[in-house]
């Protein structure tokens, strides 16, 4: 028989050999698998981290909302908005303000109010003029050659009386006038002299020679103009009658300053809706409802702590802004309300829009696309440096 001891010996060591090597080269795969896992967990937080944007919110905006708005900003656009309510900035309709307009966009001090049957929109630009923005808010234009009408437009209403459309103007300081939509003015009404009213703060007030014509706003319901004048130590709602195709101070007026209901710390905007008159009480914080007889009704409820400024009503919400940045906010914020609770805290800041801190107006616009449905946008008009832009609610 043949000694095989020593290519059994020679054959084991070969077997150890491969065994070891096998060992490595599992332990080699568990490593690599490991770093490899923890990178891409890395990576992942990373990207998280750059790209997660939860827009400043009031503390009742929900975290599946907040999400929403996470997953569109990872598509590359920056929104801002909770819930049906999330926005992004449409740069090419606020490129449609003309060229021509760009000189004074920096002294943009008014607001919005528009054509309910065209779906034409108003506005003012002091220096500029009054204009006319299309329904599709592509194309802008000027009405009417008169000189006062280039002076601040702070509010606008547009309204039908007797049949024949018209704009009244509210011009801080200054005037009101009604003129019609080609831009002839048909009246324009000046500071009280203080017999008109059946008011006696209001009469006693304008009596004095110290007294100033802070009007601020505008709206019209059921043949009446209504005007806030909280620009002034005599914060008051007024209003505005036509008799043989003039219009003059109405009897009419209430409030007064201080905190008591139907009292004012700067009536601001004014808005008729539902048969009621609402007035952003914006020293308070506050949208106030009243009667169209000036009764007090109530407060809104569920509205942050900030200088509100104006509200507007479209696709069965409210539409209000601040008129400054509240805490750590990047701009003013916008709310979404539904007259009991807030649904949507819009902050503009969060869209990287140039210039737009602070906000005077913010005014709700539907346009028709091509299947027939409706868009919506916010027409912002900025304040303190100006500014115009178009938000677009994401869909």
């Amino acid at each position: 028989m043949t000694n095989r001891g020593p290519q059994l010996l020679k054959a084991q060591k070969l077997i150890n050999i491969i065994h070891n090597m096998v060992k490595r080269t599992i332990l080699t795969a568990v490593l690599i698998s490991s770093v490899l896992g923890f990178s891409y967990t890395a990576k992942a937080q990373e990207t998280h981290q750059h790209n997660d944007h939860t827009p400043h919110s009031h503390d009742h905006a929900d975290n599946s909302s907040n999400h929403e708005a996470v997953d569109q900003h990872k598509k590359g656009k920056l929104v801002t908005g909770q819930g049906e309510f999330i926005f992004s900035w449409d740069k090419e309709l606020t490129a449609a303000l003309p060229k021509e307009a760009h000189e004074f966009e920096p002294e943009m001090h008014g607001g919005f109010n528009e054509d309910p049957e065209t779906g034409i929109v108003y506005t003012g630009i002091p220096g500029y003029g009054l204009c006319s923005i299309s329904a599709d808010l592509t194309e802008w234009s000027t009405i009417g050659t008169d000189a006062r009408l280039k002076d601040n437009i702070h509010g606008i209403v547009f309204f039908v009386h007797k049949g024949v459309k018209h704009l009244a103007v509210a011009q801080e300081g200054k005037r009101v006038l009604v003129l019609t939509l080609d831009g002839n003015i048909v009246s324009e009404i000046v500071k009280p002299t203080g017999n008109e009213f059946n008011f006696d703060l209001a009469n006693e007030f304008y009596s004095s020679e110290k007294s100033d014509f802070g009007v601020t706003d505008v709206t019209y319901l059921k043949g009446t103009i209504y005007v806030s004048h909280g620009y002034s130590a005599g914060d008051f709602v007024m209003t505005i009658k036509e008799k043989r195709g003039v219009w003059s101070w109405g009897k009419l007026a209430w409030g007064g300053k201080g905190d008591k209901p139907g009292q004012f710390r700067t009536a601001h905007g004014i808005y008729a809706h539902d048969n009621h008159i609402l007035v952003a009480n914006r020293g308070a914080g506050q949208i106030v409802k009243f009667t169209k007889k000036g009764k007090f009704v109530e407060t809104f409820n569920d509205i942050p702590k900030s200088y509100i400024c104006d509200i507007s009503y479209k696709s069965e919400h409210y539409f209000m802004n601040a008129l400054r940045p509240v805490g750590d906010q990047k701009s003013a914020p916008i709310y979404v309300h539904s007259g009991d609770e807030l649904i949507s805290t819009v902050i503009v800041g969060d869209l990287n829009i140039p210039v737009l801190i602070n906000i005077h107006q913010v005014w709700p616009h539907l346009v028709e696309t091509k299947d027939g449905s409706k868009q919506l946008y916010l027409l912002v008009h900025g304040w303190s440096k100006g500014k115009f832009a178009v938000l677009k609610l994401e869909k």
